[in-house]
């Protein structure tokens, strides 16, 4: 495949990159061509890390980021952490950030009932980046008569709270989940996550959630919003097609699929959408970052 150069202009990203010669990048060129980029989204884990170990090229992805001067945000659908944990996590793996380039499931979930219901008040089922997510727009926890109940994602479900959940779902509560995902990695293998949990109260109850995080588009648009950056003009990498692509897609950005995550290469053709690039890692990408002028 031939190498591929699109968009140039004054102050914004001229994304060229050797890469499309390789066999291992797949590109739509009618896609690929656009506005050119000047803001980054991006997921976490798979993509910049494993767990707490750095994915090579992560460090250099972000320094790249950071000297360019171009808007970006690091996604996770993961609630269970603050910003400020994630930051103290990810300098363990060596990887520098500051906290105002996280955007989490429960922050987005957080910011998204504060707009629906200033003021309201929610059971929540998760750990303290959910907990402090919801008290910092003003939300009050409680486990009588809540406008919501709030599924985010922990290590230690308890029976009691989702047998709790379910009553106050059948009593009227709303239900909202701060993401899809069924299962969650472990050094040990897989983990039932906020999506498994979600299908257990639904059964009890015939009640769906909404789902706030990954793959609705509005946790791309809200993450937009965050760094006042326009779909046009931004591409989101990520390592999973059902997720991070769909979503970049659906919310009309331009994608990289990496790799180094839970989609293998042979599952990439057996969906439907595209991703507008596919490359073996992160370290693929530091180049299309553009460098200041």
């Amino acid at each position: 495949m031939a190498s591929v150069t699109y968009g140039a202009s004054a102050g914004g990203a001229h994304l060229c990159t050797s890469l499309a010669s390789h066999d291992d990048v797949q590109m739509s060129d009618e896609r690929a061509e656009g506005k050119p980029v000047v803001s980054w989204l991006t997921d976490m884990d798979g993509v910049l890390v494993h767990e707490e170990s750095p994915i090579p090229g992560a460090s250099q992805f972000i320094q790249k980021l950071v000297e360019s001067g171009q808007r970006f945000l690091v996604l996770t659908n993961n609630s269970m952490f603050t910003p400020r944990d994630l930051v103290a996590r990810l300098h363990r793996s060596g990887l520098e950030l500051p906290e105002e380039a996280l955007w989490t499931s429960a922050l987005a979930t957080a910011q998204f009932l504060d707009e629906q219901r200033s003021g309201g008040s929610a059971f929540a089922i998760g750990e303290v980046g959910l907990t402090t997510a919801l008290h910092e727009v003003g939300y009050v926890l409680t486990n009588r008569d809540p406008d919501y109940v709030v599924l985010g994602e922990t290590r230690t479900y308890s029976f009691e709270a989702i047998t709790r959940a379910i009553r106050l779902i059948d009593d009227g509560a709303r239900f909202i989940a701060t993401n899809p995902d069924a299962t969650g990695p472990s050094r040990e293998g897989a983990l039932p996550a906020t999506g498994a949990v979600a299908a257990l109260i639904t059964r009890a109850t015939g009640v769906e959630p909404y789902f706030v995080g990954k793959p609705n588009p509005l946790m791309m648009r809200s993450a937009l919003n965050r760094i006042e950056a326009h779909s046009e003009t931004t591409v989101m990498i990520g390592d999973r097609m059902d997720t991070d692509i769909i979503s970049g897609l659906e919310a009309g950005l331009r994608t990289v699929l990496v790799l180094t995550g839970l989609t293998v290469r042979e599952q990439v053709g057996r969906y439907p959408y595209r991703a507008t690039w596919v490359v073996d890692s992160i370290a693929d990408v530091v180049d299309m970052v553009d460098s200041p002028d």
